[in-house]
C-alpha cells in the first residue's frame, strides 16, 4: 500500500529530490504557523542565551513535513543535524556510538522514536537529561558503571504513533508539536514552489486542482505535481492546466477529494460487507487483505479529516458524507417502538 501514488510515505526514490525541495530557513516554511511562531521564540531565545535548544518531538500523519521542520531548526541553529531512526538504533551500543560523536549544540534527530527499545531507552534518559552517559564495563561481579560527561546536544523525535511512545521517554522532550493537515491555501502555496524549483509550466488552476487532491500532505502534492507533468509532457502541450490536472489525476484514479481507490475500498468494505458499521479495524484489514498499521496510520486519519469515518469503542462507522460521496443512500435510524 506505501507505493500508492497518494501514500503519505516517502518513496524510495523521493529523498534525493526530497532534499532539493526542502525549504532551510521558517520563513521559507510553508504552513503550520502556530509552531513557526512558537519554534522561531524558542530558537531566538536559545540563541541568545548560548544554549542548545530544548528536546523536540513533532508528532501527526506521515508526509506533513516532520523531518523537514528538523532540518530547518538545525539550520536557524547554525548547528550540524545527525539523522537516524528507532529502528536503526537496535543496541544500546549503537546509540552510544551516535552520542559520544556529537559535538556541542548538534541536533539528533530521530526518526519514528516510537520504535527505539527499552534497553536504549534507560541510556536515553540520562543522556537527555544531564547529558551523560553511563557505560557498563565488563560482566558479572567484576562488572562497572562509568559515566561519560556529553557536550549539550538537542534531541528532535518525529512520530506518527505518539500513544505508542513509553511515558518516561514523551515527559523528557520539552517542546511538543503537532503537525495538522496543511489549509488548501498552504497546499496551493506548496504546489506552486514546487513547480517554480522544478521549473514545471502550470497555470494557476492546475495549481489549486493539484492542491486540492493532494489530502492537505505536502509529499503526496509533490508526487501528484511529477506525475501530472509527466501526463502533460505526453498527452497535452506540457501546461499544466486545470483540465489537464484533472485528466491526468482521474486516470491515476485520484479523485476530487484525493481518495484513491484504496481509500474507496475501505469506505465500500464497512458499507457493503459490515452495514455502515462499527467494524473492527483487524477485521476491515482482513478483508482487504491489508496490514491493519497501514490502513490505521496511512488511510485512517485522512478519512477521519474529511468526516468520512468515525472511531467508536465497538469499531469504525461509515458516516452520512462517505454513503454521500460513494453515491451511497444513507441508511435512515430505524425508530423504536413506543412502550406507551
Amino acid at each position: 500500500m506505501d507505493e500508492r501514488i497518494i501514500s503519505p510515505r516517502r518513496h524510495a526514490d523521493e529523498v534525493a529530490q526530497d532534499t532539493t525541495l526542502r525549504p532551510r530557513l521558517l520563513a521559507e516554511y510553508i504552513g503550520q504557523e502556530r509552531i513557526k511562531q512558537n519554534l522561531s521564540i524558542c530558537v531566538s531565545a536559545a540563541k541568545a542565551r548560548s544554549e542548545s535548544l530544548d528536546h523536540v518531538l513533532l508528532y501527526g500523519p506521515p508526509g506533513l513535513g516532520k523531518t523537514t521542520l528538523a532540518h530547518v531548526i538545525a539550520h536557524e541553529m547554525g548547528v550540524n543535524i545527525k539523522v537516524t531512526s528507532g529502528p536503526a538504533i537496535e543496541r544500546p551500543g549503537d546509540l552510544a556510538a551516535i552520542l559520544t560523536n556529537l559535538r556541542q549544540g548538534d541536533i539528533l534527530f530521530i526518526d519514528e522514536v516510537h520504535r527505539l527499545g527499552h534497553a536504549v531507552e534507560e541510556v536515553l534518559y540520562p543522556a537527555m537529561e544531564d547529558f551523560c552517559l553511563d557505560i557498563i564495563i565488563g560482566k558479572g561481579p567484576s562488572a562497572r558503571s562509568i559515566r561519560l560527561t556529553l557536550p549539550s546536544f538537542t534531541i528532535i523525535g518525529a512520530t506518527t504513533r505518539i500513544a505508542m511512545m513509553t511515558s518516561p521517554l514523551r515527559d523528557r522532550f520539552g517542546i511538543v508539536y503537532r503537525l495538522d493537515f496543511y489549509e488548501p491555501a498552504a497546499m496551493e502555496a506548496i504546489v506552486g514552489r514546487t513547480s517554480r524549483i522544478l521549473g514545471i509550466p502550470i497555470e494557476s488552476g492546475g495549481v489549486a486542482t493539484v492542491a486540492r487532491r493532494a489530502r492537505g500532505t505536502p509529499r503526496v502534492a509533490n508526487r501528484l505535481l511529477k506525475r501530472v507533468r509527466d501526463y502533460a509532457q505526453v498527452r497535452a502541450e506540457g501546461v499544466i492546466t486545470s483540465a489537464v490536472a484533472q485528466e491526468a489525476l482521474s486516470l491515476l484514479e485520484v479523485d476530487a477529494l484525493g481518495l484513491d481507490d484504496i481509500d474507496r475500498k475501505i469506505l465500500q468494505a464497512i458499507i457493503d460487507k459490515f452495514d455502515g458499521g462499527p467494524v473492527g479495524l483487524e477485521t476491515i484489514a482482513a478483508s482487504l487483505s491489508e496490514e491493519a498499521d497501514t490502513i490505521m496510520d496511512v488511510c485512517e486519519p485522512y478519512l477521519l479529516q474529511l468526516g468520512f469515518l468515525e472511531r467508536t469503542p465497538r469499531g469504525r462507522t461509515a458516516t452520512a458524507r462517505a454513503y454521500e460521496h460513494l453515491g451511497r443512500a444513507y441508511p435512515q435510524q430505524t425508530a423504536q417502538p413506543s412502550l406507551l
